[in-house]
């Protein structure tokens, strides 16, 4: 059957659950409203997250919750059951050991249905890596998640794709960072307070190589490669001293965006999901003709993996 789906977008307040929630109970009912099945929030929507780059390990443990127990997963859950839909969004995680991750979950009126540790986390090194893949059912559709730097390794991508995943959750804190490519950078956040003011200076910040235009660089090919609708969500506004630039948006087989927030406000926008794409999209045609014989030893060399994430003030961490 065909699903609609939304993707989010706000402000969020740094380790303010209650606020944050409070937001994604709006937009959820919202969304509802408007026949919306699913919602799908940012990286870290319910807790903030780049104010945890200044967190100690103890700090951390404080706003991390087990899953699915913590009063942040009961709270979604009362949200979805009030409204009829699922959502899905992202918190710091403690396990029983005190382990920390960062989490993305997607809960329904019954509960948790899927839970996804991101695979390279550096926000805070503290955090511990994920170790497998997710995915889950929504409503007869098999879905995936993978948060935010995870999509940078196409390997995953494809993981998720070939262990079924139709529609993959990308859930995102990003743009608007240093980095080594042409054009990146932070944006200054006197445009954001001047955004009503002065809407053009802000606006060719946001949709130039600082934002949108990198995104476009490799985001659609996620999709079109592997014959999967993608949902990214990212947040708009200020994160701890950070701007970011929403562009949420759904993006489909054939690499075509189907839905984009360009608000500045807490916003969402939807798209209906349906699976005749699925087949006639060229990378259902790619997916069978691959050659794993050729490359399966190639890809699955062992290397010792190595991440460097240049942004917070210039440092490579």
């Amino acid at each position: 059957m065909n699903i609609k789906i939304s993707t989010a977008q706000f402000e969020n307040k740094s380790g303010d659950k209650a606020y944050n929630l409070s937001v994604i109970e709006k937009l959820a009912g919202e969304a509802a409203s408007k026949g919306s099945h699913v919602i799908a929030f940012h990286e870290c929507s319910v807790t903030g997250y780049t104010f945890a780059r200044k967190l100690s390990r103890e700090q951390l443990l404080d706003i991390a919750e087990r899953i699915p127990d913590g009063d942040s997963i009961k709270k979604l859950q009362e949200i979805a059951a009030k409204h009829h839909i699922t959502i899905l969004a992202g918190l710091f995680e403690k396990d029983a050991y005190d382990h920390l991750f960062k989490a993305y979950v997607c809960v329904d009126k019954t509960g948790l249905k899927a839970k996804y540790r991101k695979l390279h986390p550096f926000i805070n090194p503290n955090l511990t890596p994920g170790n497998e893949y997710c995915v889950f059912d929504i409503m007869g559709w098999k879905c995936g998640i993978l948060i935010c730097y995870d999509n940078n390794i196409i390997e995953n991508v494809r993981a998720t794709k070939l262990l079924g995943a139709d529609i993959i959750f990308m859930p995102h804190v990003t743009m608007c960072t240093p980095s080594t490519r042409p054009g990146a950078g932070f944006v200054d956040p006197k445009l954001w307070e001047n955004r009503r003011e002065d809407p053009t200076s802000l606006r060719l910040e946001f949709e130039g190589m600082k934002g949108r235009d990198w995104l476009m660089k490799w985001l659609p090919a996620r999709a079109y490669d592997n014959g999967a609708y993608i949902v990214f969500s990212n947040p708009v506004g200020m994160d701890d001293d950070q701007l970011k630039n929403g562009c949420s948006m759904i993006v489909d087989p054939f690499g075509d965006v189907i839905a984009e927030c360009r608000s500045w406000e807490d916003s969402f926008e939807t798209a209906v999901v349906t699976s005749e794409k699925l087949t006639q999209a060229g990378g259902y045609r790619y997916m069978k003709a691959r050659r794993p014989e050729l490359y399966s030893e190639i890809i699955g060399k062992e290397h010792v993996s190595e991440q460097k994430v240049v942004w917070l003030n210039g440092k490579t961490v």
